[in-house]
Formats: structure tokens, sequence, C-alpha cells
């Protein structure tokens, strides 16, 4: 039966990803979300972030995902990040008389990349970035892993991130123009607390992946593409239960969320603290799991660490949450 689940769920997702298929359930997820939020409502209060001359604003859309629209307030540029479902992305755009440079794509799930068709009739010879080897639906430019771009004073880096997808990629926005901290708009790669499903890799790449991003500044903002962060941390804190860091994040959590606040950003260096995704190499987590290996003073070998973040993912998809 297992197998049997297994093969029907690579079926599906193999169809949600690569056909026309995807884009009649994106369709149906757009409606469950305008049902469940009428009214122009959504899931959390538009909250806008600046620093000095630097705006970024999470634009809440579908049942859980953000969209982010990054302004320069020194030159006026502005772009946006996987504006999934268009609709309210641009409604605020036109709200704000906000005429977006470019659009940047994380991956080419449909939440992420479904709003691209409609970016490009709404904004004439506007530029749509993908990653090259991830087949983003509707893109005029492809980037990949070294890649800068630059508009107007905002300067992003391209990151190749593969593990949730082949070919996903996050954006590194360079605060020192605006004297702020760096910012990773990091799709499904990583999140508050946690980290994308393992759908089109293994283990091993998606580990690769986190070390990588993990090599940012510490002070580097994280902003995500879903509002994750309560499950994430309630998973966290029951992985570690002595880890103050995430209890107290999780309190915190709970204050937003029980006023639809965000909960982004957060910070590379505070990822660390209480990301169980992130810390395959603590011993705390790895007895957690049930994972041991050969000496208790030697730091555990990167195929200990897959097998534990392989083990992290299996048991977060498992665990019963407080409602």
């Amino acid at each position: 039966m297992a197998k049997e689940g297994g093969c029907l769920f690579r079926i599906g997702y193999f169809l949600y990803s690569r056909t026309s298929v995807g884009k009649f359930y994106h369709r149906r997820d757009i409606a469950k979300a305008r049902a469940k939020y009428p009214d122009g409502q959504t899931h959390s209060v538009i909250q806008p972030k600046s620093y000095n001359d630097l705006t970024i604003t999470p634009i809440p859309i579908l049942l859980d995902n953000y969209a982010y629209i990054v302004t320069c307030g020194k030159t006026g540029t502005s772009i946006v990040v996987d504006p999934g479902d268009a609709e309210p992305v641009i409604n605020y755009l036109r709200e704000q008389n906000i005429n977006p440079a470019a659009v940047l794509v994380t991956h080419k799930h449909w939440d992420h990349a479904g709003g691209n068709a409609d970016f490009k009739r709404a904004f004439s010879g506007i530029k749509i970035f993908g990653g090259k080897h991830d087949n983003v639906p509707d893109v005029t430019n492809t980037v990949d892993h070294g890649h800068n771009l630059e508009f107007g004073k905002l300067t992003f880096s391209v990151h190749f991130t593969p593990g949730h997808t082949v070919g996903h990629v996050v954006y590194v926005l360079d605060g020192r123009p605006f004297g702020a901290p760096d910012s990773v708009f990091s799709g499904d790669h990583l999140f508050l607390g946690g980290c994308g499903r393992m759908f089109e890799g293994p283990p091993s790449t998606m580990l690769s992946s986190l070390d990588n991003i993990c090599q940012l500044s510490g002070e580097t903002l994280v902003w995500p593409g879903h509002e994750y962060a309560n499950d994430n941390i309630e998973f966290a804190c029951h992985l570690e239960p002595s880890n103050t860091a995430a209890q107290d994040k999780f309190d915190w959590i709970k204050q937003q969320r029980e006023k639809r606040l965000t909960t982004c950003p957060s910070t590379i260096e505070e990822e660390k603290k209480y990301n169980p995704f992130l810390r395959t190499n603590m011993e705390s987590v790895l007895t957690s799991l049930g994972i041991t290996w050969n000496g208790a003073f030697q730091p555990p070998t990167d195929s200990v660490r897959a097998q534990a973040l392989a083990e992290v993912r299996r048991q977060k998809d498992a665990f019963k949450y407080n409602l």
C-alpha cells in the first residue's frame, strides 16, 4: 500500500508541476482562498517593513503564501517576488501607484509562479526572471547561480538551492546601499522554523542547499514564501523541548498570529537557534531523533546529517498539532 500511495503521489505531482492540470488546481486554490477570505480579506495584515530608504512589503495571497514588493525609496524602483496569485498583488501596486520593473520567481510551483502571465498582461514589457533549471512558466529571462540582477539601487544575487524542486533559486538583496541588512527571499527553500518538502531531490541535496544558505551573514533577513511559522515552531519545541529560543519564538508567534500579523522576517542567525532543519549537526536534535553516530566528541558526517534531515521531515509530516 505504501508503494502504491507513493506512486500515486508521484503521478499527481508530475501532473501538477509539469502539465496544465496544475493550472486547473491552482485556479481552484485561488477560489478556495477567495471563499475563505471574502471582501478583500487575507490571511495576514499587510505590514510594510522599512529599512531607511528600502521598503519590503509582504503581500498575503492564497491561503498562506506571501508575495513581496521590494521598493527603493531613493529611485522609486520596485520589484515583485513570487506573485502566485496576481490579482491582490496588482491591486496593491495600483493602490500605491507602483509600476514594477521586474518579477523574481523562486521556483515553478503554481502558488509562486501562477501570476506571471497576468503580470505580463498588466505591465507591458515587464521582465520575469526564473531559474534556468526549473521550467518556470511565463518567464522572459532565466537566471542561474552567481548571476546578479540590478534594478536601480536594488541588486540581487541568485543562489541555486535545489531540493524542493530541481531548479529552485533564492534571491539575496544587497542591503548596503540602504544601510540595512541583506535580505534573502527564500521561496519554499527555507521557512521560519522549517524548510520545503523534498519533492525533487534526495535529503543530501537539500542538506547541501541549506548549508549553503547558512553561509549568509547571520543578520540576513529571511522572507519565506509561506506563513508556516506557528506549525513549524510548535514542532521545533516538540523535537527540542529544552530549546528556550524555540519556546520564546513560539510564544511571540502565537501573539502575532492572534492579531493576523506576519511573522517574517526572521534572520539566518535566529533560524540556526531553533530551526531543526538547520540543526542536524546538534546532538540534542540527533538524540531526539534516535540517531547515533561514531564518536561522542566527533561532529556527525554529512551522511548522518542527511539521514537526520530526512527523519526531521518524516516526523514533522506526521506530527499532530494542537488546534
